[in-house]
């Protein structure tokens, strides 16, 4: 088969695994049908709007305040993935974010199967190992969990199989030139960088640690290491001579241009957080907490995901059985090594000793979350199970070949074409035996890693729902509103992003999720802020409308320039978009403007935010009076009309 149909055939398989894992969405409306309008998924929602709009309206695709207003937000110090978002763009103008995301996430797991496929193909002769190889990787825990998640960052890994492609034609193979293979590979650090400058900073390390392998290896042959340093040389310095020109400006604007994040990305989580638990690796266990935390603050609403790294016990099994089995393949061994220290890597900081307690204190590297070395370890997976597989596959066809031979005696010399017949049969019996048995290897490896993820195949969807107002009034909005919403993405619920996004980014918008939501970089508004996100979300409760309460409030209002405050009426809405206590918040925000909103549109909406009125003061008991679930349900002023009632005028 031809090289260019054999790679359209296998992308098509793998494409048809990617519409089964999304069949949800493609089955119903792929324009409004998403794993959730909330949580994560509604920041990529909008990361994948504001490209598009960016680019149609003449603006920088690097910096936006339309989210985080007035301060704006620096997208390449944050999750944007604008090498997703960019080459979209038209996909979004012609069906909106939505479409987009659910075509990244279906194109995405196939894309990188596919380029695990294309790099197999170098070491593995046998096309199903390398398709196994390919699925393997594509297909990860690892990646189901993070695209149900909507983490294209991580989800997405079409560019590293061509990245070890490109080292290993410079440190290993040395066919071609090396400056035009340089090149390239600098090409792929660049785009890298759009898509996770995480996913970049992983591979760098663990690429230093196969140089590091790779010289240790070639020790031992110190006149053949001395001969192909200069090959190695000149290709790896033209990358990163073109990393650096397309990277230069890019990586200034992400250290030091305007909104970009200083020091820890996260500061209230110690570094080294989200390592793996080891025996996770065999040993199958579902995020239940994390499905918990989920469907209290939105995000994938389905069953309980598996831990991203485990690879299952039968996957570990073959990995060590084709590894002595075939101890003379140093692909094994060096694949093996190199995954071993991504699992160590992996494993952050533990209770002992691990090399995140050196790693904890490097500038950015710091900021990496250590599970996310699974990335590396599943690579190296993908790459030992195919070889593993091919050499089952060659050595049965080989062996069943050669007893053929021997029970067919030197008779078939002297009379050839009564025996051809024969000697057909053993062939095919040869290669029919070590089809068999190379792919019972494969099921062994993939099976458990497949049973793990079936419970959520396909994976569970739901419409992205957005309150009436903001289909009915929003778009006609005129220029220049900048909008508070409730629940304000200041706390895990970040519906409103969603709703921003699917409007076309008609508006700004005060707040948002994402690193730049930590109190600690809020500024004067740091007060006011943690009121609001404490009434969009708290386990504790909502906050009392104190004084200084509505103080804070009042001043991070004026501070944000905010014109409109809309709080949507949670009645129609899904139970994650509606916030802890949509009555009480509903109070709060009557006694900080000190006036009743008008109710529009199936939404509490307060116009010229600016023109505060008098201070107003309520006691404890008569607000939480004026507040109930009662009192919001009985009718849309009732809420509003107790708190005027009830409070006072205080200056």
């Amino acid at each position: 088969m031809r090289s260019a149909a054999l790679f359209g055939l296998v992308f098509a398989g793998y494409l048809a695994v990617a519409v089964v894992l999304w069949w949800h969405a493609w089955s119903t409306h792929p324009t409004t049908v998403t794993t959730c309008g909330c949580g994560d998924t509604s920041l990529f929602l909008w990361f994948l709007e504001w490209p598009a709009y960016a680019l149609a309206h003449g603006h920088n695709p690097f910096y936006s305040t339309a989210l985080f207003h007035p301060g704006g937000i620096n997208l390449l110090a944050n999750t944007s993935v604008l090498a997703i978002g960019i080459p979209l763009a038209p996909v979004t103008w012609l069906f909106g974010p939505v479409a987009t995301l659910n075509v990244a996430s279906t194109l995405g797991p196939a894309l990188s199967a596919l380029s695990m496929f294309w790099l197999l193909r170098r070491w593995v002769a046998w096309t199903p190992a390398a398709f196994i190889g390919g699925l393997v990787f594509g297909f990860s825990p690892f990646v189901f969990v993070n695209l149900a998640g909507a983490h294209l960052m991580t989800g997405i890994l079409v560019l590293l199989p061509l990245m070890v492609a490109c080292l290993d034609e410079l440190l290993v193979r040395q066919r071609r030139r090396p400056l035009l293979t340089g090149a390239f590979l600098g090409l792929l650090v660049t785009v890298q960088f759009f898509l996770s400058t995480e996913v970049l900073a992983l591979v760098v390390l663990c690429a230093v640690a196969a140089l590091v392998l790779l010289i240790a290896s070639a020790l031992r042959h110190p006149g053949h290491l001395a001969a192909r340093a200069p090959h190695a040389g000149r290709g790896l310095l033209a990358a990163l001579a073109v990393a650096a020109v397309f990277l230069a400006y890019p990586v200034w604007f992400a250290l030091e241009g305007p909104a970009h994040l200083s020091g820890l990305v996260w500061p209230t989580i110690e570094p080294g957080h989200g390592g793996i638990t080891l025996g996770n690796l065999w040993h199958l266990r579902f995020m239940t907490a994390l499905r918990g935390e989920m469907q209290a603050t939105g995000g994938y609403e389905g069953p309980a995901l598996p831990d991203p790294e485990y690879l299952g016990a039968g996957m570990i099994a073959v990995l060590v059985a084709g590894v002595v089995a075939w101890r003379r393949d140093r692909r094994l061994w060096f694949f093996g090594a190199l995954g071993l220290v991504a699992v160590v890597l992996s494993l952050g900081s533990q209770g002992y000793w691990t090399p995140w307690r050196i790693l904890a204190h490097v500038p950015l590297i710091q900021n990496i979350i250590s599970g996310r070395f699974a990335v590396i370890t599943s690579l190296c997976v993908a790459v030992m199970v195919a070889i593993i597989v091919g050499h089952t596959h060659d050595w049965v066809r080989t062996r069943a070949r050669r007893m053929a031979a021997a029970r067919s005696g030197p008779s078939s010399r002297l009379r050839p074409g009564r025996h051809a017949p024969a000697r057909f049969g053993a062939r095919t019996w040869a290669g029919t035996l070590g089809t068999g048995l190379a792919l019972a290897v494969a099921a062994v490896a993939v099976v458990p890693m497949a049973g793990a993820l079936a419970g959520n195949v396909p994976l569970t969807t739901r419409t992205v729902s957005l309150p009436r107002w903001f289909t009915a009034v929003a778009p006609h909005l005129p220029p220049g509103q900048v909008v508070l919403a409730y629940p304000a993405p200041f706390a895990l619920q970040q519906s409103a992003e969603g709703w921003q996004a699917v409007d076309s980014l008609r508006f700004a918008m005060v707040g948002g999720s994402g690193p730049g939501s930590i109190a600690q970089r809020a500024g004067e508004e740091r007060a006011g802020q943690e009121v609001i996100a404490a009434a969009s979300f708290s386990l504790v409760g909502p906050p009392k409308a104190t004084a200084a309460n509505i103080d804070a409030v009042r001043q991070a209002l004026t501070g944000w320039g905010v014109t409109l405050l809309v709080v949507p009426n949670p009645s129609s809405l899904p139970r994650y978009e509606r916030g802890t206590n949509p009555a009480s918040a509903l109070g709060l925000f009557t006694m900080v403007l000190g006036r009743r909103p008008q109710y529009q549109a199936g939404a509490w909406v307060w116009t010229d935010v600016g023109a505060l009125s008098p201070r107003r003061s309520i006691s404890a008991d008569d607000f939480a009076g004026c507040t109930t679930t009662q009192s919001l349900a009985s009718s849309s002023s009732a809420v509003p009309d107790c708190v005027m009632a009830a409070s006072r005028r205080t200056s």
